[in-house]
C-alpha cells in the first residue's frame, strides 16, 4: 500500500490571484509587493544610494535608447508578467511594448536591471533563476556596496551562460540591445 503525503503543502499564487488580491487592497499596508514563483514579497523602502543610482542609470539608458531609435523604452518599476506565477517589479525594464494596460508582456522584455543595496543575495539567487528560467535575454545587477554591475546574458534553465563584472565608472555595453551603451556605469 502506497503512503499518502500528509505534510502540508504551500499554495502558490498565480498572477491572476495576485492581481485580484492587489486590486482588492489586500497589500495596501505593505506599499509595494511583487510575486516571485507564486510567493508574495514585500519590497523595502528605497534609500538614497539605491534611488540615486536607479534614477541616473534610467536617465542615461532612456536617452541612449531614444537616440538608437529601435522602438525600445526603459521603464522604471514596471511589473513584468511571467506566467503562471511571477510578477516581479524590476528597477528598470527595457521593453518593446511600453504602451497598453496590465503588466509588461514577458516577450517584449529585452533587458532587466535590479539595483541591489540590501537585496544582493535575493537578486543574485532567486531573481537570477527566475529571469533566466523565463528567458529574459539580459540581466544586470547593480551592486551598490560592491560598486560593480554584474551583467548576464544567454539564459539557461537555472542561470545565465555568460557574465561579466563591470566596475562603476567604466563603460558597459548591452549584449542583447545593439548600440545600448552606458559610458560611466553606476555613477
Amino acid at each position: 500500500m502506497a503512503l499518502l503525503n500528509t505534510a502540508p503543502l504551500p499554495v502558490k499564487l498565480r498572477i491572476e490571484d495576485y492581481l485580484l488580491l492587489d486590486a482588492s487592497g489586500a497589500f495596501e499596508a505593505y506599499r509595494k509587493t511583487e510575486l516571485i514563483d507564486g510567493e508574495i514579497y514585500f519590497m523595502n523602502a528605497q534609500h538614497r544610494p539605491h534611488a540615486r543610482i536607479k534614477s541616473r542609470l534610467f536617465r542615461v539608458m532612456a536617452a541612449a535608447l531614444d537616440k538608437l531609435g529601435l522602438g525600445l523604452e526603459a521603464m522604471v518599476e514596471g511589473s513584468v508578467a511571467m506566467p503562471p506565477d511571477g510578477a516581479p517589479e524590476p528597477d528598470i525594464v527595457v521593453t518593446s511594448e511600453p504602451e497598453g494596460d496590465g503588466l509588461i508582456p514577458l516577450a517584449s522584455v529585452r533587458l532587466i536591471v535590479e539595483i541591489s543595496d540590501t537585496t544582493l543575495a535575493f537578486d543574485t539567487k532567486r531573481k537570477t533563476a527566475l529571469y533566466a528560467r523565463n528567458h529574459v535575454p539580459e540581466y544586470w545587477i547593480v551592486d551598490v556596496k560592491g560598486a560593480t554591475i554584474h551583467q548576464m546574458w544567454g539564459p539557461e534553465t537555472v542561470g545565465y551562460a555568460q557574465s561579466r563584472a563591470v566596475a562603476f565608472g567604466e563603460r558597459i555595453e548591452a549584449v542583447t540591445v545593439a548600440g545600448l551603451v552606458v559610458e560611466r556605469a553606476g555613477q
